[in-house]
Parts: C-alpha cells; sequence; structure tokens
C-alpha cells in the first residue's frame, strides 16, 4: 500500500503528509492519508501535552465529529471528507466574524445615539468610540484570516479531488496498465503524460478514428423509438451499430424489429407501407411479419424466406431492442420520470457524432456558463470551484454548486433532476431545496461510428397545464435544438480532431468524474470483464 502525499490545512486540522511503503500479499494498491486532528489554536503544545485525538471539529461547531485515532490511514475518499469538514468549520467561523462586526456595528450607533451623548461626557465618548473601533478592527483582521481560510482550504480541496482523480484513473479495474503497456483494445488507451515528475499524470487516450463497435456492447436492451411516434400502419427506421433496421406494428398491436433489407432484391423496406401487422417491399410486394418471416410473395411460387429480426419490446412508453448475440435478459430498466412529473415533450434527432462523444457532452456540466451563454445558463455566474459528487462506487450524483442530479444509465443513457425557480434560473444548494423541477432523459443510440440517434424526453413536476397549449411542443422542439446545437458545433470540433490523432481526454480534471467512470464502463464491456466497474447492480445487459 503506497500512500499519498497530502495537505497542509489551517490551524484547527493538521494533516502529516507519510510516504511509506507498506505491503500485503494478495491485496492490490491502495492510497492513504495519515490525519492528524486537533481543535485548539496552540496546536503543536496540545499534541505534545496530550495523547488521545478528539474529534474533529469540536468547538462549536454544529457540523459532524470524525473520530480519528492516532496513526490512522485514511483512503482517498475519507480524506476529501476531512477536507470538506474543514472547509465546513472555516464557514461557520466566517459567519461568527461577521456577526462579531454587526454586534460591534450596533453598539457603535448606540454610542452616537443623541440620547446617549446627554450624559456621557465627550471624553467618554471618545474612550469608548476608541475602544469600540479598535475591537472592529480585530473583528475585521480576524474576517480576512477566516477568508484565506476558506480559500486555502478550497484551494487543497481541489488538489485532493485531482489525487482521487488520478487513483480513479491509475487503479480503476477497467485501466490497470503495466509500464510496457500501450493501448487498450478497441479504441480506449492509457498511457502516463511525459513531462517532470512533478506534473505526471496518467490520462484517457480516446483518439483517432473510431474503431468498429464491439460485440460485447451490443448484448444490452437499447430504447430506439417512442411509442407515441409508432402508429398501427406506420413505421420507424433506424440505424444501430452500423445496421439498417425497421420498426413496425404486428397482428397483435406489439412492435417488432427486422433488418431494413428486402431478401429478394435488397429494396429497403421502409420504402414500402404497412398493412394488417406485415411489412410490404414496395419492389414487387413480398410481404413481412415482425419475426422476419415472409407471408406473401406475388407472382410467384411461395418460398420458405427470413429475414433477420431483433427481440423487440416494448415497456412505459418506449420500443426497445436488443442487437446482441448473447440471450436478452429478462428485465428492461424504467425510464420514467420520478412520481410526481409530467411528461411535456419526447423529440428525435438524428446527429452527425460518435454517441460516446456525446454522451461524454452530456454527462459534463463544467462547461455550461461558457458554452450555453444564449440557453439555459444565460446569466450564469462562473463559480471558483466545480464538483461533481457521487458513491465511490457508483455512475450517478449530483452537482455542486447547482442543483442538479445526474445519473449514467447503461448502456446510454443519462438522466439528469434540474431544480428550478423561473426558466432559465437555478435556485437552491441542491435538488431537495428547489420547490420546482424539470426531469430530463438522453438516450444516446449508437447509430453508426460517425452519427447517433437522439432521443430526448422531458418532464416537469409544475404547471402540468402547459402540455395542452396548442404548438407548445413546436415550442420545446425548438429550444431544446437550440441548446443541442451550442454542443453540437463544439463536440463536432472535438470529433475531426480526434479522427486526426487528437486526444478528446488528454487533460481530465476533478469535475470530469461522471465522463471519466462511463469510459471505464465501456472499457471494461469491451474487454468482457466478469463485474462491470462502479456498481453492484451493473451487470452485462441489465
Amino acid at each position: 500500500m503506497t500512500t499519498v502525499a497530502s495537505l497542509s490545512l489551517v490551524p484547527h486540522l493538521l494533516i502529516k503528509p507519510s510516504f511509506r511503503c507498506l505491503s500485503r500479499k494478495g491485496v492490490g494498491r491502495y492510497g492513504g492519508i495519515k490525519v492528524y486532528a486537533v481543535l485548539r489554536d496552540d496546536s503543536a503544545d496540545y499534541l505534545k501535552d496530550n495523547g488521545p485525538w478528539e474529534a474533529l471539529f469540536h468547538v462549536d461547531d454544529p457540523g459532524p465529529r470524525v473520530p480519528i485515532e492516532k496513526g490512522k490511514f485514511l483512503d482517498a475518499k475519507q480524506a476529501l471528507d476531512v477536507v470538506r469538514f474543514d472547509i465546513q468549520y472555516c464557514d461557520w467561523r466566517a459567519r461568527q466574524d461577521l456577526l462579531t462586526i454587526m454586534v460591534l456595528h450596533n453598539k457603535v450607533v448606540e454610542v452616537l445615539n443623541p440620547l446617549a451623548r446627554d450624559f456621557k461626557s465627550v471624553g467618554n465618548l471618545r474612550k469608548d468610540l476608541a475602544g469600540l473601533q479598535e475591537d472592529l478592527a480585530k473583528a475585521h483582521n480576524q474576517l480576512y484570516l477566516s477568508e484565506s481560510r476558506v480559500s486555502s482550504a478550497l484551494d487543497k480541496l481541489a488538489q485532493m479531488e485531482t489525487v482521487v482523480n488520478e487513483r480513479l484513473l491509475s487503479d480503476g479495474s477497467a485501466f490497470a496498465a503495466t509500464a510496457d503497456c500501450a493501448s487498450l483494445d478497441p479504441s480506449t488507451s492509457f498511457t502516463p503524460r511525459v513531462g517532470p515528475k512533478k506534473t505526471k499524470r496518467r490520462s484517457l487516450n480516446i483518439s483517432g478514428p473510431v474503431k468498429p463497435y464491439h460485440s460485447n456492447l451490443k448484448n444490452f436492451w437499447y430504447p430506439v423509438a417512442f411509442s407515441s411516434d409508432l402508429k398501427d400502419d406506420t413505421m420507424v427506421p433506424i440505424d444501430c451499430f452500423e445496421e439498417q433496421w425497421v420498426i413496425f406494428r404486428g397482428k397483435d398491436k406489439r412492435p417488432g424489429c427486422v433488418q431494413n433489407t428486402c431478401a429478394h432484391r435488397a429494396c429497403p423496406l421502409d420504402l414500402g407501407s404497412v398493412n394488417e401487422g406485415r411489412i410490404t417491399c414496395p419492389y414487387h410486394g413480398w410481404e413481412y411479419s415482425t419475426d422476419g418471416k415472409c407471408e406473401k410473395m406475388p407472382s410467384t411460387k411461395m418460398l420458405n424466406v427470413r429475414i433477420r429480426a431483433l427481440p423487440c419490446f416494448e415497456q412505459e412508453g418506449m420500443v426497445w431492442i436488443w442487437p446482441g448475440d448473447d440471450t436478452p435478459t429478462p428485465t428492461i430498466p424504467s425510464l420514467l420520470p420520478p412520481s410526481g412529473f409530467t411528461i411535456h415533450a419526447e423529440i428525435v434527432m438524428e446527429l452527425p457524432v460518435e454517441h460516446g462523444l456525446l454522451l461524454d457532452n452530456l454527462l459534463d456540466l463544467a462547461h455550461a456558463p461558457f458554452t450555453h451563454t444564449s440557453t439555459f445558463a444565460k446569466g450564469w455566474k462562473v463559480p471558483s470551484f466545480v464538483k461533481f459528487l457521487t458513491p465511490t462506487s457508483g455512475l450517478q450524483g449530483y452537482w455542486d454548486p447547482y442543483p442538479i442530479d445526474m445519473e449514467f444509465r447503461p448502456p446510454c443513457m443519462v438522466l439528469s433532476t434540474i431544480g428550478i425557480s423561473k426558466p432559465g434560473k437555478l435556485e437552491g444548494k441542491s435538488t431537495q431545496q428547489c420547490s420546482t423541477h424539470l426531469h430530463q432523459l438522453h438516450i444516446c443510440l449508437p447509430s453508426s461510428r460517425s452519427k447517433t440517434r437522439l432521443l430526448y424526453r422531458m418532464s416537469l413536476d409544475f404547471a402540468p397545464w402547459i402540455k395542452h397549449i396548442p404548438f407548445m411542443h413546436l415550442l420545446w422542439s425548438h429550444f431544446a435544438e437550440k441548446v443541442l446545437n451550442e454542443d453540437l458545433r463544439l463536440v463536432l470540433g472535438q470529433q475531426e480532431r480526434m479522427n486526426n490523432g487528437a486526444n478528446v481526454w488528454n487533460w481530465p480534471v476533478s469535475y470530469d468524474k461522471l465522463g471519466i467512470r462511463y469510459r471505464l464502463w465501456r472499457d471494461a464491456v469491451e474487454r468482457g470483464v466478469d463485474r462491470l466497474p462502479f456498481s453492484n447492480q451493473i451487470e452485462s445487459g441489465s
């Protein structure tokens, strides 16, 4: 076990870096930080005279206490919690200093009150004001010190998040690379950066033309269409993993998915029509059922002909297919919005970008105040620090300082809940503190190595009557397209440079956490590992 060099924080929290190397047979490599905590300003004397260690932030701080034992090793996540507690203390201390200044200000007002001047001599007034002025100066100095402590603690938290990020890259099961490892098959590799020892870090290598999709990535249920778009006499042509398919409803009204190519002369079936639950080729009238069997051949002897068909299922307003060769799993995840939400819009777009790049973009919120300046992030302030907080083993979490919860749900879905007060505005520190919310579902179907079929569903937990306003769906579509175009011009530029050899994940930072975990998950799927990373619930195809 190799410990991680750590931080030197404000006086009430002392962290001692440790560089000792320990090992234990049969155990992987882990990082740790030795943390010593004291609770007094005379830290050095207290450490010398007292053996036992007290709880963190024992003073008047209402925050939680974390018992720390002498010499205890903490992993990176626990160390981050310690730093966060430190910031909580700094914030509490700054509030106390500000309150002190307000009290002193009120005392000055009382001294200068005309009624008070009638009962005090000029000398006494001067003495009182001089004392208050001195107290105010001390309080202001203390406030400045607290502000400096908060700033320092935030800087240290940024450093710790970087340590955790590097740990995630270096120790993740999907990227356990050896020193002589140059790349990972098929299109993701993990290489150390070349440079000075102090700035050495690891980066994802997502560069070069996208390689053919691995067959393991196909062994999942994929949502491909909204039920509302599939009428009894219509069909929906789709591309999935660079193959052409067409979806239509059979005689039993259930959807089916067959290859979009007639067995006779390879004519696209979606140019034909659907009659009595069968899709008809427009070239010579051959008709196919939802299981791919040709049931009618006009003007010739009937032959036993069948085209490929995929397992197809309809659930909760969505049509799903299983494009892989493995046996389909018996369950399909629910994509309905949370209880209390009403669906207001369902939109489908065909985009000229690889679905992994689009998912990278959707799993990143830190770009919003820079990219979406004319839509939903107009007027947003650029925060000093953006974090995505998530469990150590998970693909979901929440953004700080934004009241937004987000989840990547395999194999290609992004779900988010946004706390709002009025259109384009955010409020509160978490979604729970907001009274109204917008829920979004993005589905990125890999049509080909350069094209994505995007399904977007938007729901609100307020004003359900909005969906009944005429042409409201056109307004939602216009807004969604406007937001997407702000991203698309950037992602298209990334794709062009990636195809020419640039690495689009060259320098990951702390707020890239969810995107990194998606890439690690995807690589693990393509390599066929027994248990996928970051969630005990995620299994191949579930």
